[in-house]
């Protein structure tokens, strides 16, 4: 914890650790090295997912004898998106940088980041793994087909979704809730609330020791989450558009499949049960179909009508009023964006 009175910190970096003893000490180093005097003042937010190994001692030990540092030792295994969740809710900083703890990332690259959100006045910058070193049946192609499925349903134009090593502003990333595994979507989270994006190559190193905790399983649990993402991001305020043209599709073929069985009931008097069967079982299970799937749109909608009526913020955020010297109500919501990123000198 930072002692009452220190200057806030301008940067935080947040990293989550899992059973990553090997790499702690000569990441914090080659942290320190290139955040002190060039990117002052600073704190580093380290986030212990109940590591089995010495992680949790090592971290305590970098804490205790760097003020700068915070540790932060979670209850239980929770995974990489809640770890980085409680870093992101306990950092300070107006730049948040994450990043992963096995030394796959380089922290030299971390001035180069900063230098684009300058530059481009960005909300978010994604590193690109642009030349990735890791196996390329088990990690990179299936990588390649999520990365190009997540920046078409998302419309998000970047190349990496997956990787941790990213910057962003506070107020942009203090809005994204986190839960599940959806720590790789933070992009096309942020873009659905209206954030700027862009993305520049990082280098990817060989893993120095220990071994990866992710494998080709991995890959399902991102299809799934793709899924969710696209429904979140284009059907989230209005579910009923996406529940409703499949039920009413079913409700009027399955209508039409009975009408036509009823007309020829009345006109050839015959026995529709005995000539017909499946079909009109097939029509009534249509019809069935239909009701519920526009039932459950109409719920989802009373239901997310309640949340947001319930809600004690709105669902816009305001960047700046024109012109400034306009009489303006204070409110909560009203959020300036900063125009700098980057303190002290490079």
């Amino acid at each position: 914890m930072r002692e009452v009175g220190s200057e806030a910190p301008r940067f935080s970096l947040v990293v989550p650790f899992h059973d990553e003893q090997d790499s702690v000490r000569e990441l914090h180093q080659r942290l320190s090295d290139v955040m002190t005097g060039h990117f002052d003042p600073v704190e580093f937010v380290y986030v212990d997912d109940q590591s089995s190994d010495a992680t949790p001692q090592i971290l305590s030990e970098i804490a205790a004898s760097d003020p700068r540092v915070s540790m932060l030792r979670l209850k239980k295994n929770y995974g990489q998106t809640t770890a980085l969740a409680a870093g992101f809710d306990y950092a300070s900083g107006d730049i948040i940088i994450s990043m992963d703890g096995d030394l796959q990332h380089d922290p030299a690259d971390i001035p180069r980041l900063l230098e684009a959100m300058d530059a481009s006045g960005a909300d978010i910058v994604s590193g690109w793994r642009e030349k990735r070193v890791d196996n390329f049946i088990m990690r990179r192609v299936p990588s390649k087909i999520a990365n190009w499925m997540m920046a078409k349903l998302s419309g998000v134009d970047i190349h990496d979704f997956g990787t941790t090593f990213k910057v962003y502003r506070r107020e942009t990333i203090k809005d994204i809730h986190l839960y599940g595994e959806m720590h790789r979507f933070i992009p096309a989270l942020g873009a659905w609330n209206g954030a700027k994006i862009i993305e520049i190559p990082i280098k990817n190193i060989e893993r120095p020791g220990g071994k990866s905790h992710y494998g080709i399983s991995r890959t399902f649990r991102v299809f799934f989450d793709i899924i969710t993402i696209r429904f979140l991001m284009k059907y989230m305020t209005r579910p009923l558009h996406f529940f409703g043209p499949p039920g009413v599709l079913g409700l009027l073929s399955g209508g039409a499949i009975l009408f036509l069985l009823m007309l020829e009931k009345l006109f050839t008097r015959m026995d529709i049960f005995v000539a017909h069967g499946p079909l009109m079982v097939l029509g009534m299970m249509l019809c069935l179909f239909g009701v519920q799937l526009l039932a459950v749109g109409l719920v989802s909608e009373l239901v997310l009508r309640t949340h947001f009526e319930s809600r004690t913020k709105p669902m816009y955020r305001v960047e700046r009023v024109f012109p400034s010297a306009r009489s303006v109500k204070p409110s909560a919501y009203t959020q300036e964006k900063p125009l700098a990123t980057s303190g002290g000198s490079r």
